[in-house]
């Protein structure tokens, strides 16, 4: 269960299938600077879902 109040940290291939994109692409906006990891689980770099959408907004205004 979801603990109230505390966004859910979630991997980048879920976050890049819950945003209808590549994996490539998470990588790609951390890269940039567009989206930055909330946190970690080893290795794997955890967001949190409205940063990634925010990022794929931001992605979609840039030409």
């Amino acid at each position: 269960m979801k603990q109230q109040g505390l966004p859910a940290l979630i991997p980048g291939p879920l976050a890049a299938q819950e945003a209808g994109v590549a994996p490539a692409t998470i990588r790609k906006w951390v890269q940039l600077g567009h989206l930055t990891a909330a946190g970690k689980a080893g290795r794997a770099a955890l967001f949190r879902l409205e940063d990634v959408f925010a990022a794929e907004r931001a992605a979609a205004r840039r030409p």
